[in-house]
């Protein structure tokens, strides 16, 4: 059985025990966090929500907050001694998911 599952503007489709970064969320770790499902999938077929699924809900374990690879962001102009790089990690939530209850 898989699940379809918004978080943070995003969609992700998730079975029992994978491991999702979704952008950062301020839980603790080992914290349970829910999420709206807004599809369902497995053998009997599929069901859609209407926005979500009535009476579907999937539990996760939050295992982390982590950071993404570093990149690089460079500024640059011609002719007028201007050249600039920084750096961004962007924040991420390392969440493992336990239980999808259809």
């Amino acid at each position: 059985m898989y699940a379809i599952i918004a978080a943070g503007g995003r969609q992700y489709r998730v079975s029992k025990d994978d491991v999702i970064y979704i952008d950062k969320v301020d839980q603790e770790a080992g914290a349970e966090i829910s999420f709206d499902v807004l599809m369902l999938g497995g053998d009997e077929g599929v069901t859609v929500g209407n926005p979500v699924v009535d009476g579907a809900k999937v539990t996760g374990k939050v295992v982390a907050q982590v950071k993404g690879q570093k990149i690089k962001i460079g500024k640059y102009k011609s002719k007028k001694n201007y050249d600039r790089v920084t750096g961004h990690r962007q924040p991420y939530t390392k969440v493992e998911i336990t239980a999808i209850n259809a």
